[in-house]
């Protein structure tokens, strides 16, 4: 097996994303609010580790915090005006893709094809992205878990 196969088999799939829409349609759900020791067992993890993952929702005005007995987290955002895309704008995510460019060779007219290829399908699948996210509402999906439900 080849190195990269390797990596790639060791890789995590970054899934903070998904765990967060998880979390905030819980809350929603759940009356707006919570503990980091209820996220944390809901998402398999630690309390630590939940207040370092809901900062970035915090610092972007989707949530606030309190600390102490009887503190934890409250959404603080008209639920129904939150979109996917939101959320995913908040995590400030660097890349959507783990598939780079090569720079191995910069002067050759292959590479740089390649790369030009790639980088288009990349930004035009960005692109896609973004706007499908845009038009998935939070308060739809947990309607629509309560009416799958019922």
């Amino acid at each position: 097996m080849s190195n990269e196969l390797i990596v790639l088999k060791l890789m995590h799939l970054d899934t903070k994303f998904a765990r967060l829409l998880h979390v905030l349609i819980h809350m929603y759900l759940k009356g707006g609010s919570t503990t980091s020791d209820i996220i944390a067992q809901m998402l398999h993890t630690n309390p630590a580790l939940v207040r370092r993952t809901m900062a970035p929702l915090r610092e972007a005005g989707y949530v606030k915090s309190e600390r102490g007995p009887g503190g934890g987290w409250t959404l603080s955002c008209t639920f129904s005006d939150v979109t996917a895309k939101d959320i995913y704008l908040a995590l400030r995510y660097k890349e959507l893709f783990i598939i780079g460019l090569s720079d191995d060779h910069p002067k050759c007219p292959v590479e740089s094809s390649v790369n030009d290829l790639l980088d288009d399908a990349m930004q035009k699948a960005e692109k896609e992205f973004l706007q499908t996210l845009e038009q998935i509402r939070l308060l739809t999906m947990a309607e629509n878990i309560v009416k799958n439900e019922g």
